[in-house]
């Protein structure tokens, strides 16, 4: 009897340190274990310079100003682009913390806000940008420019709670930012330093 508690206790803490190390080694940046399209999703998913991708080049409406614009459209410059939702007070946070870089570093970095919640309307992101004073280009993902970044960066790109960041260099070349939840002022900056 002795012999058998010991063994079931032994089979738990086993099972205890499988699912730890799974869960340290997902989140700690290793290749994802569920991939739905696209690469695998981590900051690994880069791009070689001049590289123009599909999602690029889609035509975005600025919500606060009717601009039209495409991301292609700003090469040259480094670029973040967030995907968010407008319900996500994560993506608030992330905000906030580009509404702070850009305090520090002007218009130097272009910033687009992409909401890829399909329930989300204009008003409803002209209404949060307002609230929350944020001054930088905001627009409604189109199906199929979401479905872009899915095949490219995988399904985690519009995982909200997460903040997905993609930051695309001067040259063209692009990653997906590591790592998740908000990033500080100083951690956007070193992330543009680092290039792609």
């Amino acid at each position: 009897m002795a012999t058998e508690k010991k063994s079931n206790k032994i089979l738990i803490y086993a099972v205890v340190i499988i699912v730890l190390a799974i869960v340290v080694f997902f989140f700690a940046g290793g290749k994802s274990f569920i991939n739905i399209g696209g690469s695998s999703g981590g900051s690994g998913s880069a791009s070689a310079p001049g590289e123009t991708r599909e999602w690029m080049n889609f035509e975005l409406t600025d919500v606060a100003t009717g601009e039209i614009f495409k991301i292609s459209d700003f090469a040259g410059k480094p670029i973040l682009l967030e995907s968010f939702a407008v319900w996500c007070p994560t993506c608030t946070k992330q905000q906030k913390e580009i509404k702070g870089l850009h305090d520090e570093v002007g218009d130097s970095v272009i910033s687009i806000s992409l909401d890829t919640d399909p329930s989300e309307d204009e008003d409803r992101i002209r209404s949060h940008i307002n609230a929350n004073d944020f001054t930088w280009y905001y627009a409604i993902s189109p199906i199929d420019m979401t479905q872009s970044l899915i095949d490219e960066f995988g399904v985690s790109i519009v995982s909200a709670p997460t903040a997905p960041m993609i930051l695309i260099c001067e040259d063209g070349s692009f990653r997906k930012l590591g790592g998740f939840g908000a990033r500080s002022v100083d951690k956007l900056k070193s992330e543009i330093a680092k290039g792609c």
